[in-house]
Protein backbone atom coordinates (compact mmCIF):
# COMPACT_ATOMS: atom_id res chain seq x y z
CA UNK A 1 0.00 0.00 0.00
CA UNK A 2 1.52 3.11 -1.28
CA UNK A 3 0.89 6.30 1.10
CA UNK A 4 -0.91 9.44 -0.95
CA UNK A 5 1.63 11.59 0.21
CA UNK A 6 4.89 10.03 -0.69
CA UNK A 7 5.61 12.76 -3.93
CA UNK A 8 5.60 15.72 -0.93
CA UNK A 9 6.56 14.33 1.94
CA UNK A 10 10.47 15.08 0.67
CA UNK A 11 9.41 18.56 0.04
CA UNK A 12 10.53 21.80 2.50
CA UNK A 13 7.92 24.33 3.24
CA UNK A 14 7.93 27.18 0.44
CA UNK A 15 9.68 30.31 1.20
CA UNK A 16 8.89 33.88 -0.13
CA UNK A 17 10.60 36.56 -0.54
CA UNK A 18 7.45 39.03 0.27
CA UNK A 19 6.37 37.53 3.38
CA UNK A 20 9.03 36.74 6.04
CA UNK A 21 8.36 33.61 7.89
CA UNK A 22 6.02 33.14 10.65
CA UNK A 23 6.57 32.20 14.36
CA UNK A 24 4.97 29.11 15.46
CA UNK A 25 3.01 31.05 18.15
CA UNK A 26 1.95 32.62 15.25
CA UNK A 27 1.05 29.64 13.35
CA UNK A 28 -0.07 27.51 16.24
CA UNK A 29 -2.78 30.53 16.93
CA UNK A 30 -4.62 30.43 13.80
CA UNK A 31 -5.87 26.65 14.67
CA UNK A 32 -6.67 27.83 18.49
CA UNK A 33 -10.20 27.09 19.37
CA UNK A 34 -12.70 30.15 19.18
CA UNK A 35 -16.06 31.00 20.87
CA UNK A 36 -18.22 31.13 17.91
CA UNK A 37 -21.00 32.82 20.76
CA UNK A 38 -19.23 35.61 22.53
CA UNK A 39 -20.42 35.58 25.86
CA UNK A 40 -22.75 32.00 25.64
CA UNK A 41 -20.86 30.49 28.39
CA UNK A 42 -21.64 33.36 30.66
CA UNK A 43 -25.29 33.04 29.83
CA UNK A 44 -25.29 29.41 30.80
CA UNK A 45 -23.65 29.60 33.71
CA UNK A 46 -25.91 32.59 35.21
CA UNK A 47 -28.83 30.44 33.86
CA UNK A 48 -27.50 27.51 35.80
CA UNK A 49 -26.62 30.02 39.30
CA UNK A 50 -29.20 29.07 41.98
CA UNK A 51 -30.66 31.67 44.23
CA UNK A 52 -33.05 31.33 47.58
CA UNK A 53 -36.75 32.67 47.67
CA UNK A 54 -37.14 35.77 50.11
CA UNK A 55 -38.22 33.88 53.46
CA UNK A 56 -41.99 35.43 54.99
CA UNK A 57 -41.66 35.54 58.42
CA UNK A 58 -45.09 34.20 60.38
CA UNK A 59 -46.83 36.65 62.41
CA UNK A 60 -45.04 35.03 65.62
CA UNK A 61 -41.45 35.71 63.92
CA UNK A 62 -42.45 39.04 62.91
CA UNK A 63 -43.40 40.28 66.84
CA UNK A 64 -40.27 38.72 68.04
CA UNK A 65 -38.18 39.93 65.48
CA UNK A 66 -40.02 43.48 65.92
CA UNK A 67 -38.92 43.33 69.62
CA UNK A 68 -35.86 42.74 69.83
CA UNK A 69 -35.32 45.50 66.95
CA UNK A 70 -37.61 48.13 69.55
CA UNK A 71 -35.33 47.06 72.31
CA UNK A 72 -32.08 47.47 69.86
CA UNK A 73 -33.31 50.91 69.13
CA UNK A 74 -33.64 52.01 72.58
CA UNK A 75 -29.86 50.77 73.57
CA UNK A 76 -28.12 52.49 70.20
CA UNK A 77 -26.26 54.76 72.94
CA UNK A 78 -24.89 51.68 74.22
CA UNK A 79 -23.21 50.60 70.76
CA UNK A 80 -24.41 47.34 71.17
CA UNK A 81 -22.95 44.13 69.21
CA UNK A 82 -25.45 42.32 66.71
CA UNK A 83 -25.64 39.26 64.40
CA UNK A 84 -28.12 40.15 61.96
CA UNK A 85 -28.99 37.74 59.26
CA UNK A 86 -30.50 39.43 56.28
CA UNK A 87 -31.69 38.86 52.13
CA UNK A 88 -29.77 40.18 49.59
CA UNK A 89 -31.81 40.22 46.49
CA UNK A 90 -30.35 39.82 43.42
CA UNK A 91 -29.69 42.06 40.88
CA UNK A 92 -29.83 39.77 38.12
CA UNK A 93 -33.14 37.19 38.41
CA UNK A 94 -35.31 36.59 41.14
CA UNK A 95 -34.33 35.60 44.23
CA UNK A 96 -31.22 36.43 46.11
CA UNK A 97 -29.30 35.21 49.14
CA UNK A 98 -28.74 35.35 52.65
CA UNK A 99 -26.07 36.52 54.53
CA UNK A 100 -24.60 37.13 58.21
CA UNK A 101 -23.31 40.36 59.89
CA UNK A 102 -22.01 40.93 62.96
CA UNK A 103 -21.06 44.21 64.07
CA UNK A 104 -21.54 47.21 65.84
CA UNK A 105 -24.90 48.92 65.30
CA UNK A 106 -24.00 53.10 64.85
CA UNK A 107 -27.20 54.36 64.34
CA UNK A 108 -30.57 53.80 62.89
CA UNK A 109 -31.32 56.02 59.76
CA UNK A 110 -35.20 56.74 59.89
CA UNK A 111 -35.22 57.85 55.77
CA UNK A 112 -34.04 54.62 54.64
CA UNK A 113 -35.08 52.31 57.50
CA UNK A 114 -32.30 50.92 57.98
CA UNK A 115 -29.97 49.72 60.75
CA UNK A 116 -26.56 51.76 60.35
CA UNK A 117 -23.27 49.60 61.10
CA UNK A 118 -19.70 51.38 62.46
CA UNK A 119 -17.95 50.09 59.18
CA UNK A 120 -20.62 51.63 57.38
CA UNK A 121 -22.83 49.00 56.31
CA UNK A 122 -26.74 49.58 56.24
CA UNK A 123 -28.61 46.52 56.37
CA UNK A 124 -32.39 47.68 55.54
CA UNK A 125 -35.05 46.49 58.30
CA UNK A 126 -37.63 44.88 55.94
CA UNK A 127 -34.33 42.57 54.26
CA UNK A 128 -33.68 41.17 58.35
CA UNK A 129 -35.43 37.89 58.73
CA UNK A 130 -32.95 37.11 62.40
CA UNK A 131 -31.52 39.62 65.22
CA UNK A 132 -29.36 39.05 67.83
CA UNK A 133 -28.31 41.38 70.22
CA UNK A 134 -24.89 40.72 72.50
CA UNK A 135 -26.50 41.34 76.07
CA UNK A 136 -23.38 41.44 77.32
Amino acid sequence: MQDNYDDIKHLSRPQYDDYPPMSISDRAAQFSPFAALVGYDDEVAEAARLTDSRKELTEDAAAVLSAKLNRLLDMLDERPEVKVTYFIPDTRKAGGRYADKTGTVRTYDDFAKALVFTDGAKIAITDIIMLEIDDD
